[in-house]
């Protein structure tokens, strides 16, 4: 929820509907101020505000069950709807959207669903695969006035009913295919939507067909399934589980029948942010307890930014979900690798900006009546706050001393102002909930627990900046208790603090944030603003290094480089496999448990829509320069859609637009700059300097990275700038995986210039090994000046010769000795076209004979890439397709081959493949 009037769009969303009824009401204590360091909070929120309420405006606590009473709620998840009761007539759930599965509580149990058809609604301005009942799990007779939140881990949660003759707990989670169930009290019962075909019949284990959806249900050993109408009902006998799963298709029932009682109890996600190779691996655990038998694994499905950045092996069962296509995973953990993003204080100084025209816009941006234009609620005063923090390296460049010093006072002044309770402005701690709210609130942030992460996010960021120059007011004993109470707010990296849940907006499976979690709509959960809730993650990131807190530092690199790739993916859809072909846009303002919107909570108009997941900019937004192809989408849709240039929020646009294409963005600035209001949240001296500085520089070049969080690159011209920011008192060397060096003093900013090529448009994890080029006759070279061609890919004559080469091209590097690097794995990015020809899937394979003698050890075949009927070329990578399957294993290269071959799996035509320096093989050998 953003800067503006709150308002709901009902031509994109499916009304909720409006009931009556009052919730529990919280009873007041009597208030206290609680110390810490220098501020202070209070413990009761002021007279006359309000605390979480449902919709008649009925006080609400959290709805969980005595053996989750003591444990803060998770109020912005996927699933906290079981827990934030936002209509006062449902004590059960709104939607859930787990994916694959969607779920939502009822009284006789849990309704279950598989959504795989989308809808576009609002005249063709959300897409969405809305919850769709196609059974309820529940037990014979259940009828519970409620259910509640039992128990919870990272991603996975169990809801609890109870009638007083009978209960149920079942457990779900994102990318669970299955659905755990125990009850006691009644034989397990399943009800179909509709009258169930029945497809597979063995005693205790049963697959039928519901809406064209495939089902396995699993009752205890001895027991039977009998199928009456839409009923489906299995008697427990002594025990007090029962299991269901979706299958991909009917083919997979042995697979997933091998799990079916090796219950989930519990998920977790750990992180290591590895400086000196600048990558961030993520390992994504479930826990299991087998009810028979002792198998202890299980299947998971992973979103698309997960399995695009892993190298565990996969299986070919996929399903549908509104995030792309999710992959399954056999086992109980997978792990993640990707290049951390890096982030800087400010741009650097540079040649670009004319220092005198600068001066004259700073001067104009510090000569206002009223530096946080009247502002007195947490967001708007947040976004005076980013405002006024982002002018500061710019004065410091300048040599403006007194100004950089007027600017800080200023950030002093106001958050000490709020971190102190009693006054106008100030943070109150509610009990119930286990939230620091600050009052004034603003768009929800008090009623609904909206957006933290994205209001405090300003402030943290602001503590930063004034943290990098004055460490003794960051200091705990000072204001920087205060600060690091709003960070365990909104992003705990604590699973056993009392007073605040784990990383309360961030959702580590789904891979982004939830403005709210009460999914007070049909459509669920959502999120608009990805670029603010990474303003937090930026925050992090800089408060930790200013103060020494590395673990919040690499909680922050963990955060902005996980959500970096889901915005990537589903707001912008770079990769064009997120939006259903139906909807028609190529970016989303707000992405829904259920899909997408091309909307914002307060205009339709295309500015604001493409501009909130940019806002606000800083040397947090770099990473949005990985995808400088899906920016010129973006943007050119943006003029199609708005009939012209921008005329709001143009500086914003500007600015997002000079990550890809800086020239372009000086252009427009020349052209306009003196004549246009800035956002809310901009100033035009911000604005000119971060075109200018990337006019000189050249665009950011996330290809590259650091040993050090506070670094980037920018490439123009064949030449590269290396910038970092050093927050220590001694100088340090930074280097960059290009090789690159810079000298950092204390305390400092420092650039440096080295040769360098143009920015990798799909470049591979660091440190995976050299890089070989296919030549045109059959050959891999690593020259990568060599020149470009192209060769023809025989069709696949209308059979399918998936994993098995049918008149492959075949490309090889012999005589190659090399050292195999611990952790490297093979990668490749080719640039394929099939012209116009419908239905084409190349596909890929990789072989390694470590001594030459004809014998291949390690043979590793990639599944296929779709390519789409329209001139061009397009990239086909290992990262992205996934290992389809691999036999042997690797050793070092002494004087062996590597051999590349490519060839059509499916399809009735030729297509192309470009050889020399655009398509790459990465080969994990030094």
């Amino acid at each position: 929820m953003k800067p503006r009037r709150r308002r709901r769009l009902a031509l994109l969303l499916a009304a909720a509907t409006a009931v009556t009824g009052l919730g529990v009401t919280a009873t007041p204590a009597s208030a206290a101020t609680v110390p810490v360091g220098s501020g202070s909070y209070s413990d009761t929120r002021p007279a006359g505000t309000d605390g979480p309420q449902n919709n008649t405006g009925g006080a609400v606590t959290p709805k969980v069950t005595p053996a989750a009473a003591d444990r803060p709620v998770p109020t912005n998840d996927w699933w906290s709807s079981l827990a934030f009761q936002r209509y006062a007539g449902n004590p059960y759930s709104e939607a859930m959207y787990g994916h694959p599965l969607t779920y939502k509580a009822v009284s006789g149990g849990l309704e279950v669903g598989y959504p795989t058809t989308p809808a576009v609604v609002g005249e063709g301005r959300q897409y969405e695969y809305a919850h769709q009942r196609d059974l309820t799990v529940g037990l014979a007779g259940l009828n519970s006035p409620d259910t509640r939140a039992d128990a919870w881990s990272d991603w996975t949660v169990t809801p609890y009913w109870s009638d007083g003759t009978r209960t149920l707990r079942t457990t779900i989670g994102h990318g669970l295919p299955y659905v755990y169930a125990q009850g006691t009290g009644g034989d397990a019962r399943i009800t179909t939507a509709s009258t169930p075909q029945v497809f597979a019949d063995d005693g205790n284990v049963l697959g039928v067909t519901v809406a064209g959806h495939h089902y396995a249900l699993f009752a205890p050993s001895g027991s039977d399934w009998n199928v009456s109408g839409t009923e489906i009902s299995a008697g427990l006998g002594e025990k007090d589980y029962f299991s269901l799963a979706v299958l991909p298709d009917t083919g997979a029932l042995a697979t997933y029948r091998k799990y079916a009682f090796s219950f989930v109890t519990g998920s977790k996600v750990t992180w290591d942010y590895d400086a000196a190779a600048g990558s961030v691996r993520a390992t994504y655990a479930l826990s299991t307890t087998a009810k028979e038998g002792s198998e202890q694994g299980t299947l998971q499905a992973l979103y698309r930014h997960q399995w695009l950045n892993t190298a565990d092996t996969l299986t070919p069962h996929t399903y549908v979900s509104p995030r792309g296509t999710m992959k399954v995973r056999e086992g109980a953990s997978f792990t993640t690798s990707q290049r951390a993003a890096g982030v800087l204080p400010g741009l650097p100084e540079s040649a670009g900006p004319d220092t005198a025209a600068l001066k004259g816009l700073l001067a104009e941006a510090m000569s206002v009546a009223d530096p946080f234009d009247g502002a007195s609620d947490t967001y708007w005063t947040g976004k005076a706050l980013g405002k006024l923090a982002q002018l500061v390296p710019i004065a410091e460049q300048l040599g403006e001393t007194g100004t950089r010093d007027r600017l800080l006072g200023l950030l002093k002044g106001r958050l000490e102002e709020w971190f102190t309770a009693g006054g106008a402005s100030e943070f109150s701690y509610d009990r119930d909930w286990r939230t620091l709210i600050g009052y004034p609130a603003s768009y929800g942030s008090d009623k609904e627990l909206n957006d933290h992460h994205f209001h405090y996010s300003y402030y943290v960021l602001a503590a930063a900046t004034v943290a990098q120059y004055d460490p003794d007011w960051a200091a705990g004993s000072a204001w920087g208790g205060m600060v690091e109470e709003l960070v365990r707010d909104a992003a705990n990296p604590s699973r056993t603090d009392e007073r605040y849940p784990f990383l309360r907006g961030f959702d580590v499976y789904a891979g982004h944030s939830w403005a709210a979690g009460h999914a007070g709509f049909a459509a669920g959960n959502n999120q608009e603003s990805s670029s603010e809730s990474v303003n937090l993650s930026t925050g992090l990131i800089l408060w930790g290094s200013a103060t020494g807190d590395t673990s919040l530092r690499d909680l922050g690199v963990y955060l902005l480089t996980t959500e970096s790739e889901a915005v990537t993916q589903y707001w912008f859809d770079a990769d064009e496999q997120v939006f259903p072909g139906s909807f028609g846009h190529d970016t989303v303002g707000m992405v829904w448990g259920s899909g997408g919107a091309y909307s914002t909570w307060w205009t339709a108009n295309p500015e604001e829509i493409h501009g909130i997941n940019v806002l606000p900019v800083t040397g947090g937004s770099l990473h949005l320069a990985r995808e400088k192809d899906a920016i010129r989408r973006n943007l050119a849709e943006m003029e199609r859609e708005n009939g012209g240039p921008a005329v709001e929020w143009r500086d914003i646009l500007w600015e997002f637009e000079a990550l890809a294409d800086p020239d372009a963005a000086e252009a427009a600035w020349a052209a306009q700059g003196g004549s246009y209001t800035p956002e809310q949240g901009e100033t035009r001296a911000h604005t000119y300097h971060w075109i200018a500085t990337l006019g000189s520089l050249g665009a950011p070049d996330p290809g590259v990275t650091a040993d050090s969080p506070t670094a980037a690159v920018f490439s123009r011209d064949g030449t590269r700038t290396y910038a970092a920011h050093n927050f220590t008192d001694a100088p340090r060397t930074v280097t960059f995986s290009d090789g690159g060096e810079l000298t950092v003093p204390a305390r400092s900013t420092a650039t440096g210039t080295g040769a360098g090529g143009d920015p990798d448009p799909d470049p591979q994890e660091p440190g995976t090994g050299g890089t070989l080029h296919p030549r045109s006759g059959g050959g891999l070279t690593t020259d990568a000046a060599v020149v470009p061609g192209a060769d023809t890919i025989a069709s696949a004559g209308g059979a399918n010769h998936d994993g098995t080469p049918h008149r492959p091209l075949v490309y090889e590097a012999k005589n190659v000795d090399g050292d195999l690097r611990q952790g490297g794995a093979t990668d490749f990015v080719l640039e394929l076209d099939a012209g116009t020809t419908v239905g084409l899937a190349p596909q890929a394979r990789v072989s390694y004979d470590l001594t030459g003698d004809g014998t291949f050890e390690r043979v590793e075949t990639y599944r296929y890439y779709a390519t789409d009927p329209l001139p061009g070329w397009e990239k086909y990578s290992a990262a992205r397709a996934g290992l389809r399957s691999s036999s042997g294993t690797l050793g070092d290269l002494d004087g062996g081959t590597v051999r590349l071959e490519v060839w059509n799996a499916i399809g009735n035509g030729t297509a192309q493949l470009r050889t020399g320096p655009s398509s790459q093989l990465t080969v994990p050998f030094a």
